[in-house]
């Protein structure tokens, strides 16, 4: 198949590696030519523009910094806009904006041209061995047409829904990955601070349940997600540990301002007399102000 690849940076360029190794003809451009100089290397052609790319390719895909890059290369002079054909498929593997991503997709479906939005989990590291997550949004009938092209790039291929939400997952995810980094920055200060070394606490979060995902794996799943609060590990019990690391926190002067805002959720959670609950139960607090519930059954897993 002739693929278009637009975006050849440290992500793109071992993406657009693995189509060729799959056999596709690629056809590439980005700002820097230099970019390119291994993919040129090994059989790919050079395009001046992405709407050259877009004018000679079946599937064209884009691998950007961000939104702007993303609508400057679809949307600006000599962009994929002005060269895709009729019939042609546009793949956006840019960790995007949802809204910017639908009102793209809007314009080229106008013009008979279908689009996926496709971010990536992984990195370079899993660009470069094919170790990647590509989490999909669109029709259904598009992806199918998209999967070989897909697998070719990543050993893991999730349609999420429709268009705009592989955007939605990857941005939802690395936020609550940030997130977590910072609390267990948070953590681990205090935790050296009050005199462990920090080879020593960081071992112990890998090893224990948070390093071996037990939350996200075991505990939500059976309560929270489900909606089942028979206690296997009480609120009350929960307040009791942040209580106690918020107490070593100020008593070693040491900030824990998310820590802090969890606190505050458990207080709430006990004044609605939840104590003898299990602690998840404190999460359906940000339900309540969202105005949505997450519930995962069993057979939906």
């Amino acid at each position: 198949m002739k693929v278009g690849f637009i975006g050849v940076g440290s992500i793109g360029n071992p993406m657009a590696g693995q189509l060729l190794r799959a056999g596709h003809e690629l056809l590439v451009h980005d700002i820097r030519r230099e970019a390119a100089a291994s993919l040129l290397a090994r059989g790919a052609a050079w395009l001046d523009s992405p709407a050259a790319v877009a004018a000679a390719s079946e599937i064209v895909a884009t691998c950007l910094p961000g939104p702007k890059e993303m609508e400057q290369v679809v949307l600006g002079p000599k962009g994929i806009l002005e060269g895709v054909r009729k019939g042609s498929l546009y793949v956006d593997h840019t960790t995007n904006s949802p809204l910017l991503v639908r009102r793209v997709h809007d314009l080229l479906a106008a013009r008979g041209v279908d689009m996926l939005d496709a971010p990536v989990s992984g990195g370079t590291e899993g660009a470069q061995t094919r170790d990647l997550l590509v989490m999909v949004g669109g029709e259904g009938r598009v992806f199918e047409r998209a999967r070989p092209v897909l697998d070719a790039l990543a050993a893991r291929v999730i349609h999420v829904g429709a268009i705009g939400c592989g955007s939605v997952c990857k941005i939802m995810h690395n936020c609550a990955s940030f997130t977590l980094d910072l609390t267990m920055a948070e953590c681990w200060t205090v935790g050296v601070k009050a005199g462990v070394a920090p080879e020593t606490i960081v071992d112990v979060f890998k090893n224990a349940a948070l390093g071996n995902m037990m939350s996200l794996k075991v505990r939500l799943p059976a309560t929270y997600l489900r909606g089942n609060f028979d206690p296997r590990f009480a609120l009350k019990l929960a307040r009791k540990d942040l209580g106690l690391a918020l107490e070593l926190a100020r008593a070693y002067d040491t900030p824990m301002r998310l820590g802090a805002l969890c606190e505050q959720e458990l207080v709430e959670a006990m004044a609605r007399g939840w104590a003898e609950r299990d602690a998840s139960i404190f999460l359906t607090l940000q339900e309540e102000r969202a105005k949505v519930q997450v519930r995962v059954t069993p057979e939906n897993r």
